[in-house]
């Protein structure tokens, strides 16, 4: 089992909360982490990028001069890809639709709870009783996040409904947040710290958060 602090919202362990690593995959499975790394950051690409060929670019056709006589090398337009400013001579002229990747659903499932047990592993997950505010204040949840020695990123994970603790987060550039129904390995890997309450812990681990029409088993 593992021990997972609980603190309050002044840095203080009020609690603490045991939590089974065979929910969350068991063992950290970093190969599997990082073919569902590669996956979402993959399928963030667009594909769209253009680059400009011999007759997209702008300049005359004509021959720069004559072909002999000179002393120089003969030359064409000055448009040609041996030139500066010139087009490129494979130019990309559609939209790449090899850049997606799709993971089965419990590959991903088993992914994002992996992701949680190495942050748990490593002691970078922070727990507090509530993150209730009576109203958004950044100075307050910056306060707060220095009480539990969070001096890098850090990612907050949310109930759709704390509308307080989202805006106090958002002004602070160390800080994301995200919906607790949304979480992910990409996100989890991409943070140093998961900042969380116990409440919006318990719903991510126990499957609540998700709607009913989900499986959120976790496969051995």
């Amino acid at each position: 089992m593992i021990d997972l602090p609980i603190y309050s919202n002044d840095g203080k362990k009020v609690d603490s909360l045991q939590i089974d690593p065979a929910t969350l995959g068991g063992e950290v499975r970093f190969a599997l982490l990082k073919q569902a790394y590669v996956a979402v950051h993959l399928n963030q690409r667009q594909g769209s990028a253009r680059t400009r060929s011999r007759g997209s670019v702008e300049g005359s056709t004509r021959k720069l001069y004559k072909q002999k006589g000179t002393g120089n090398a003969r030359v064409g337009a000055s448009r040609v890809p041996n030139r500066k400013g010139g087009g490129v001579a494979f130019s990309k002229t559609r939209t790449r639709e090899d850049l997606r990747s799709a993971l089965p659903r419990q590959m991903r499932v088993l992914a994002n709870r992996n992701a949680l047990l190495a942050k748990l592993v490593d002691g970078e997950v922070k727990c507090f009783d509530k993150l209730d505010f009576p109203k958004p204040r950044t100075a307050d949840f910056a306060r707060m996040l220095k009480g539990v020695g969070i001096d890098r990123t850090c990612l907050v994970a949310l109930d759709p409904a704390n509308e307080n603790a989202r805006r106090s987060a958002s002004n602070l550039a160390s800080a994301s947040t995200i919906r607790v129904d949304q979480l992910n390995a990409f996100e989890l890997l991409n943070h140093r710290f998961l900042v969380i309450d116990r409440a919006t812990l318990r719903s991510f681990l126990d499957g609540t958060c998700f709607p009913t029409d989900l499986k959120t088993e976790v496969p051995s």
